[in-house]
């Protein structure tokens, strides 16, 4: 009887042995199943990581784009409002530019008109006594917009202002190359020659 107790308590340890094992051995593979899908999840986190990653460049690419795509819209427009404008003042100055001018001469007609009206004298030096003077006021309201005129007397030849059309033989070597007579007035306007002077040179 107490050989077969003893076995009897053997097999229970054996039994008790087998099952710890087999709990530990479980326990490990939980463990191990734990593990895996703690990798996997942290594998999924860094799939979505890098795809965000990667996806993130893009949208901002496109945002980028977007913006310097409404930026030039927006310059564009502006350029072509610009050039409406321009085109608009330069027409309107074409055609009312010379209105400054224009004002400022009408006081000289003004006198003349008057100064033809005056039927009261025939007196010639009356009569050249107000042209001179009409002349006069002319010759400033000109040189008020920027009109002068060229001189030319004893002034050496320049082609900038002068335009010879004829050439005067045997006036002495002081003469030479110089403006010995003015047949047309020339004028510059603010420094630039709107019509050269006409001169007959010594030579």
């Amino acid at each position: 009887m107490s050989e077969e107790k003893n076995i009897n308590i053997e097999d229970g340890d054996l039994e008790e042995a087998i099952k710890e094992e087999t709990m530990e051995q479980q326990d490990s593979i939980d463990e191990e199943n734990v593990e895996q899908d703690e990798q996997e999840v942290d594998n999924e986190e860094e799939t979505e990581t890098q795809e965000e990653e990667e996806k993130d460049p893009l949208e901002a690419a496109q945002e980028e784009n977007a913006k310097l795509r409404d930026q030039l819209l927006r310059t564009i427009a502006e350029f072509e409002n610009y050039k409406k404008r321009t085109l608009k003042e330069k027409a309107e100055l074409i055609l009312n530019g010379g209105e400054k001018t224009i004002t400022a001469i009408l006081p000289v007609l003004d006198d003349f008109e008057r100064a033809l009206a005056d039927n009261n004298t025939d007196d010639p030096a009356a009569i050249k006594e107000g042209m001179d003077l009409i002349f006069k006021k002319f010759i400033k309201t000109l040189e008020a917009l920027g009109v002068k005129k060229i001189e030319t007397l004893d002034k050496d030849f320049d082609v900038d202002y002068h335009e010879a059309i004829a050439m005067v033989p045997g006036m002495g070597d002081d003469k030479k190359g110089k403006v010995i007579d003015c047949v047309q007035t020339g004028y510059t306007l603010n420094d630039k020659v709107i019509r050269h002077a006409k001169v007959a040179v010594g030579q």
